[in-house]
């Protein structure tokens, strides 16, 4: 499989990276925010959805990264900042437009009610697989589903 490499502008793009970063686990180590370079960014390993469906032993993780251009403002609920150490999981990445114009709220829903929300000027993300691929036996699932 080749590395994926996405780009988000808008928040139907960012249901698609949404889709790709479902179920993907990282450290809080792993988060950083840089005010001065307005970007926001996550390393993390993300489960591999779009081959999941075509084995039948075995899944893949791949480290990738995930980056917020044009970042206001971040701020987390649900996370222990001084752990650095505590693994979270990100179910979902969404989009809430503040008026008519481009800027609005990303929030990315974790595990555990947690949540992390970025004030954005603008949708601008992009997610690149950055490391090599690992297989993983077991394959995450929602209750319900």
């Amino acid at each position: 499989m080749t590395d994926l490499k996405l780009v988000a502008l808008d928040s139907e793009d960012l249901a698609v990276v949404s889709a790709h970063m479902q179920d993907s686990v990282f450290k809080v180590a792993d988060i950083a925010w840089s005010p001065r370079d307005a970007q926001f960014s996550i390393a993390a390993n993300r489960f591999v959805w779009e081959e999941a469906g075509k084995k039948r032993k075995g899944f893949e993780r791949r480290r990738t990264a995930l980056a917020f251009k044009r970042v206001l403002a971040v701020r987390s609920s649900g996370i222990d900042r001084k752990n650095r150490d505590d693994v979270l999981s990100l179910l979902a990445v969404s989009f809430e437009p503040k008026g008519e114009g481009p800027e609005g709220t990303v929030e990315l829903a974790l595990a555990g009610a947690a949540t992390i929300v970025l004030d954005v000027e603008c949708i601008e993300v992009q997610l690149a697989d950055i490391g090599g691929a690992w297989e993983t036996a077991s394959k995450p699932r929602h209750p319900g589903a």
